[in-house]
């Protein structure tokens, strides 16, 4: 599975790195494996879609149920999600995400799309944080395939 997570509960983040194909059922069950884990409510969370390939499923359906799964696993502290997207097309489903995000109510979670990393982690107010850069912070890791 391309989707690999760290979970570093000091900074209270998820930090995700996606490689590879990347299918909707592999989306679904690191939705589930990791955003019903209640140590981790409330956290923020950092996906870097950098090296990843979408596979056909994409569709604006596909990312209007994400939302709404999204939103209905939504705690209700306020957090953020900051998606690193290079790719015009990651971006853009990254935005559409956004927006739909937005329209959910009860959503909780504030979604940012960025085009780097660096950008990413000042939106999330760990900019001199050094998240999952081979010396990481001290966090649980795991690989979404188990």
């Amino acid at each position: 599975m391309p989707i690999t997570y760290r979970i570093d509960h000091e900074r209270r983040l998820v930090d995700t790195t996606v490689v590879g194909v990347l299918t909707s059922p592999e989306i679904f069950a690191y939705q589930r494996e990791v955003w019903s884990r209640p140590e981790v409510a409330g956290y923020d969370e950092l996906v870097d879609m950098g090296d990843a390939t979408l596979d056909e499923f994409v569709s604006h359906e596909l990312v209007s149920w994400l939302a709404e799964l999204s939103a209905s696993m939504d705690t209700p502290s306020p957090s953020r999600f900051a998606i690193v997207a290079s790719e015009d097309l990651h971006f853009g489903l990254g935005r559409m995400y956004e927006r739909m995000r937005e329209m959910k109510p009860g959503s909780t979670k504030a979604v940012g799309v960025f085009r780097t990393r660096p950008e990413a982690l000042e939106w999330l107010g760990l900019a001199n944080a050094a998240v999952n850069d081979n010396g990481g912070a001290a966090a649980a890791e795991r690989d979404a395939a188990s």
